[in-house]
This record gives structure tokens, C-alpha cells and sequence, in this order.
């Protein structure tokens, strides 16, 4: 007790105080751009690309999840939300690995929509600053001399915020933009035609082939923080499209005795795992007539582990 009351006395006299702030543990993550921790968990956030989805989902999907989103009729609004999510990535500069076995994902990249930008973030991201007319501000309200310093404030929505921006349907990304992401791809027909055979593991093939280039691409890339020399500062965004339909070679719904029941499952379990271990977050978007499927699967392993636990319980008791 003396020799730490000394120590303090010494750091008074030098006019350094002894209280040291810890830090938080997620603050080292904090600084990934377009990120943010939850006001709730500190879990680390990412936008969507949809800030009404964000509020839906709590702030924004977390890092380290991944996020299925059931297909409408038309695949329509499902299709949105996963070029949102796409474009949001481009715009903060993560990392994009998109998966489809129907469309290209080079041109899904192509039909991303445009982000509706301030200057200051047309200056982050290089592009040319829209010039103000000198009739229009001539012609502009004067206000009091009083206000005449205040910063000026907009209340359209090209004002966003660092974290989540507003996007035109109307237009597509620039080439230039869209071009400056570091993107992967995997496009399932491709895929097979170049390794036509390959060790499922119980599994789907195509499934297994995705599921070992996600692997992949987070390992080689060190988005799973094995190699802290790396100093990885960004983010891996997976985008899968209509996992589950019969482009996938998944049979569940469209046979009476599938090959293999499991696949999707057994694929969403692995992905969830290596998701958990890593900096990257994925949306998935599956067929409508899958999601009751995933439901009652999702309730028989809730009541298996139930009865784990219960027989546990009862063996330790």
C-alpha cells in the first residue's frame, strides 16, 4: 500500500495523473470504415445499405452473422436488398465476394444502383464535386448576420452519415466506382466446368464448392485475424443468391426422396461457424418455398438439443 501511495505521489508530482482509461475490446474494430458498434451489445455493426433495414434489424447486421432474406414472387425486392447490401460495400471499400448459379456476378455488379452522395463523400470517394451556380447563390435567401457562420444543414437525403447511404434505383454505379472494389466471384456453372469432380463430404457438390471458396477467400485474405501482421481493416461482405433453388442442384422440394435432405442445412451450419470466427457478414437470399422447410428443420434441432440437454441434466444428476 506504501509503495503504491508512493507511486501515485510521483506521478502527481510529474503532473501525470495515475488513472489510466482502459480501452474497450471492440475499439480496436471500431475503426474499420463503414462499421460501428451497437449501442446495445457492442457487437460490430454494418449497414445494410437500407437504413430502415438497419433500424429493423437493430442497427445493422452484425459482423460475424449472416442474414437470410425469403425471396417475393418476383424476386423483386429480395433482389434489391442484396444489390444494397452489395453497393454499401463498394462505397466503404469492403471487400465483396458474390455467389450466384443464375445470374453472372459480374453483371450483378453492373446493376448495383447509384449511391446519392454529399460532396464530402464524392471527395472520399474521387469523384467531381458538383459546382454551385453563382446565380443560385446570388439569388439564394439572406438570412441574419447572426447565422450567417452556422454550418448549414440539409434535410434531403443525399446528407447521410459515414455509417448506411441512400441509393438511386433509377441509375446504375459508375464504372469507376465499381471498378475501385476488390471483389471474388463464384459462378456455380463455371465452377463445375472447371473441377468437375470433387469431395463432398456429405453434402451438396455445389454446396461444398462454395462453401470451400468462402473458406478460402477469408483465410488467404486474413479476414479470420490468424495473421495480426496483415492488419486487416476491412470488412468481407458475402452476398449468395437463391441458395436452395433447383440452379443449385438442391433437390428438397422437387423429389419425394432427395439425395441429400441435409445440404442446406448442414451448408448454413458450416457458414455460420466460419462466419462467427472472421471479420465478414453475408446475406442469402432463398426461395420462398424453402423458408418453411428451414422453419420446421430449425425447430426439430431446437428440440434435439432440448432433449441433449435434458438427458445431460439427468445423467449428471
Amino acid at each position: 500500500m506504501a509503495a503504491a501511495a508512493a507511486a501515485g505521489g510521483a506521478a502527481r508530482g510529474r503532473g501525470v495523473t495515475s488513472f489510466q482509461r482502459k480501452a474497450a475490446a471492440g475499439s480496436r474494430l471500431a475503426a474499420v470504415a463503414g462499421t460501428r458498434p451497437s449501442v446495445r451489445h457492442g457487437q460490430l455493426l454494418l449497414s445494410s445499405g437500407l437504413p430502415s433495414l438497419d433500424c429493423v434489424l437493430g442497427g445493422g447486421v452484425a459482423v460475424g452473422t449472416l442474414l437470410l432474406i425469403e425471396e417475393d414472387k418476383y424476386s423483386l425486392y429480395s433482389n434489391l436488398l442484396f444489390k444494397y447490401f452489395l453497393a454499401e460495400g463498394v462505397v466503404c471499400g469492403h471487400d465483396l465476394f458474390v455467389a450466384s448459379a443464375k445470374d453472372h456476378p459480374d453483371n450483378i455488379l453492373k446493376e448495383l444502383p447509384a449511391p446519392l452522395l454529399d460532396d464530402t463523400h464524392r471527395n472520399e470517394l474521387g469523384e467531381e464535386a458538383t459546382p454551385v451556380k453563382s446565380e443560385d447563390f446570388q439569388d439564394s435567401m439572406k438570412i441574419a448576420w447572426r447565422y450567417q457562420n452556422l454550418p448549414k444543414m440539409e434535410a434531403s437525403p443525399t446528407t447521410s452519415t459515414k455509417f448506411g447511404h441512400y441509393y438511386d434505383v433509377s441509375k446504375t454505379m459508375s464504372p469507376e466506382l465499381s471498378q475501385s472494389a476488390k471483389w471474388h466471384s463464384f459462378y456455380l456453372p463455371e465452377e463445375l466446368a472447371s473441377q468437375p469432380k470433387m469431395k463432398t463430404c456429405n453434402m451438396n457438390s455445389a454446396y461444398a464448392r462454395l462453401l470451400h471458396s468462402i473458406q478460402r477467400i477469408i483465410y488467404q485474405e486474413g479476414f479470420d485475424g490468424s495473421d495480426p501482421q496483415k492488419k486487416q481493416k476491412t470488412i468481407l461482405r458475402i452476398g449468395i443468391q437463391s441458395l436452395g433453388s433447383m440452379l443449385w442442384g438442391d433437390d428438397i422440394c422437387s423429389n419425394d426422396t432427395p439425395e441429400d435432405i441435409h445440404s442446406l442445412t448442414k451448408f448454413l451450419y458450416v457458414l455460420r461457424g466460419l462466419l462467427r470466427k472472421s471479420l465478414s457478414a453475408c446475406i442469402i437470399t432463398v426461395p420462398a418455398h424453402l423458408v418453411q422447410v428451414l422453419e420446421y428443420l430449425q425447430m426439430l434441432f431446437i428440440w434435439i438439443l432440448d432433449a441433449l440437454t435434458a438427458w445431460k441434466i439427468k445423467k449428471e444428476t
